[in-house]
């Protein structure tokens, strides 16, 4: 593992899909240490004799036992255990030098092998995508000063030190805090208060009360938006018996998704989307159309019994930096059609608006005049209209991201003309293919458990999920070689993303600039969809697009799929100037490798960003969840390490 994580960017001398968002840091691949080859080995006993030192250097404090039992270039990757926040401690120096800047020593107190599964159990496994290297993972069980949590330890053999057992990675996550746990399992709740009481009431008028915060009722927390970030958080705060409010501009719950285009389906596959507590059933759709996930949600709200009033607005927001509380106004237009205005004090804002912002809508010359039937961005597109026999039809998709390509293949299969424009590169990879080789054996059909899974995902430090993806793209590649070389022909423009790293590494740099083809492709390659590539828009015409070469297509129909801004522009946009000035940008690396800002600390004390695709939340609602727990429960204060 590189000892330095990030290199510093710079988006003016490399290519566009190598560009990251502003502020944030190019990660740098790890490398694959010098290792000995592994022939017959005993897993547990290697993995019992690691874990028993390490648990004894730690008791110990002894810093130069902990640093002889990680490899050069080896990374701890830790979240919530070690600190308030998530760290990926890059080579062994690193690693000790946390360890002896914590007050009162390492939060982590001990770790212990788990194997309550065959998944979980010491095993012989290889640490790269190539299965070349090979060492032995485990399970771990991790025990704090606070909580409890789970990890991953992978071991390789040091060839420089009398091939020694070493960690290559370590992970170490909380999941629970001590005499706090979630009301689940054995911790359910009774359901019922036995015995003759005078004037009891039923759990639907409690359940009345509770929603609607009757009477003297607030909210700890406050949540702005009601999809998969905001229901997600939320559930896991109830669960930590943490009072929570979802407010919503649309009527109902799911309409985030309800109202987007006409032939939205999830590209992502069902056993990577479950939601906290409540998996999809087994009869569920490989992958989710939007109006079907839309009624899941709506379901999922009653069904975890999560506070939610949609039809509201925020009209006034404003913090008390003495008190650590929210003053915020609320119009509610509630099930009889009248508005109300409600004042409430949560101590915490979540803004769960999603991990991107604001419609990026470019201004371009020319605009007000187009005469077509539609000019709007993609977030503003319902879908395409039927062209009438005998009458032809062209539509402009500007953007060639999963978006734009959805959209033209709703308008060719709607009988238009379609050109899409690309005017830089794509990645693309095919769906069956690309999940296949980057979500295989953890995500599938008979896989293992979805918490194992994204224990083992979460797992491998971003440096060395980026090499390892380096490897997976190639083979990726290989698979989809017709495909691609058919789009070359066409004259679509490929990458291979950020340093050949592929869809997540773009997802996680920049959060765009690919395509998960379920169709589009092929209509590109046929010449069903046309191409314009590599020209900006110099002026929207009346009829059409004029481009800088001086070349112009003529369009009824023109949809903007340009992405949207950093989520710092939406809380500008929300709570204002002062609040947006003092949180910091979300989405990419940071210095360690870890993702910006998003589900820990902004910078604004009680104000929190959440967002990201539905596996995202469903991890990272448990660890906002936990952040927020400990500081009412004065495990924690907001400016701790």
């Amino acid at each position: 593992m590189a000892t330095a994580a990030v290199i510093p960017p710079d988006n003016t001398t490399i290519p566009s899909y190598g560009r990251v968002e502003p502020g944030s840091q190019q990660l740098k691949a790890a490398n694959y240490p010098f290792t000995s080859p592994v022939s017959s080995v005993d897993a547990s006993a290697v993995a019992t004799e690691w874990v028993d030192a390490f648990d004894q250097a730690l008791s110990a404090e002894d810093a130069s036992a902990v640093k002889n039992l990680f490899l050069q270039g080896s990374c701890w990757r830790d979240q919530l255990g070690l600190s308030w926040d998530y760290h990926s401690l890059n080579g062994p120096d690193k690693i000790v030098s946390f360890l002896k800047s914590a007050p009162g020593g390492s939060r982590v107190k001990s770790i212990k092998i788990d194997d309550s599964n065959s998944t979980r159990k010491p095993t012989v496994a290889p640490v790269d995508f190539k299965g070349k290297v090979n060492g032995v993972a485990s399970f771990l069980t991790v025990d704090t000063d606070v909580g409890r949590g789970r990890g991953v330890v992978r071991l390789l053999q040091d060839a420089g030190d009398g091939n020694k057992w070493k960690a290559f990675t370590l992970f170490t996550a909380m999941h629970e805090l001590k005499g706090y746990e979630e009301t689940i399992g054995e911790n359910r709740p009774q359901g019922v208060d036995h015995g003759g009481k005078v004037g009891r009431r039923n759990w639907r008028e409690k359940r009345t009360a509770t929603e609607n915060y009757e009477g003297e009722l607030e909210p700890i927390v406050l949540i702005i938006g009601a999809g998969q970030g905001g229901l997600t958080s939320a559930a896991r705060l109830h669960q930590l018996q943490i009072p929570t409010l979802i407010i919503d501009k649309n009527p109902r719950i799911g309409d985030n998704w309800r109202n987007r285009y006409h032939q939205l389906v999830l590209h992502d596959p069902v056993w990577y989307d479950h939601l906290p507590y409540a998996p999809f059933p087994s009869s569920w759709p490989i992958f989710t159309p939007k109006d079907k996930l839309a009624e899941w949600f709506e379901s999922y709200a009653r069904l975890m019994e999560l506070n939610v009033w949609t039809s509201t607005t925020l009209s006034d927001a404003e913090w008390d930096d003495q008190e650590r509380q929210w003053t915020v106004t609320m119009n509610r237009k509630r099930a009889d059609g009248k508005t109300e205005t409600r004042t409430l004090h949560p101590r915490h804002i979540i803004q769960a608006t999603g991990h991107s912002g604001e419609m990026k809508m470019p201004s371009i010359r020319g605009m007000d005049g187009f005469v077509g039937d539609r000019l709007c961005h993609s977030s503003q597109f319902k879908g395409a209209r039927q062209v009438p026999d005998g009458q032809k039809k062209r539509a402009i998709v500007v953007g060639c991201c999963n978006s734009g390509h959805d959209i033209a293949q709703d308008f060719y299969e709607h009988g238009f003309d379609v050109t899409i424009v690309q005017r830089s590169s794509t990645y693309v990879m095919s769906s069956k293919n690309g999940l296949e080789v980057l979500l295989g054996g953890l995500y599938e059909e008979g896989g293992p458990e979805t918490e194992d899974a994204d224990l083992m995902f979460m797992s491998i430090p971003n440096a060395m999920l980026k090499r390892m993806h380096q490897e997976a793209t190639a083979e990726i590649s290989q698979r989809d070689k017709a495909l691609l070389e058919g789009l070359v022909q066409a004259g679509f423009k490929l990458d291979d993303g950020p340093d050949d790293a592929g869809f997540f590494m773009k997802y996680f740099q920049r959060g765009g600039g690919y395509y998960i083809d379920v169709g589009c492709s092929q209509l590109i390659i046929d010449g069903k969809i046309k191409v314009k590539q590599g020209q900006e828009i110099e002026e929207v015409k009346p009829n059409g697009l004029l481009f800088a070469d001086g070349s112009m297509l003529e369009a009824d129909e023109i949809i903007f799929a340009t992405g949207y801004d950093n989520m710092r522009g939406t809380a500008r946009k929300i709570f204002g100037d002062e609040l947006a000035e003092r949180v910091k940008d979300v989405w990419g690396f940071d210095e360690e490798g870890e993702l910006r800002t998003m589900w820990r600390r902004t910078g604004h004390p009680g104000f929190w960003f959440f967002g990201g695709n539905l596996a995202l939340c469903r991890y990272y609602s448990r660890m906002l969840a936990l952040q927020i727990k400990a500081m009412e429960c004065g495990i924690m204060k907001y400016e701790d390490r």
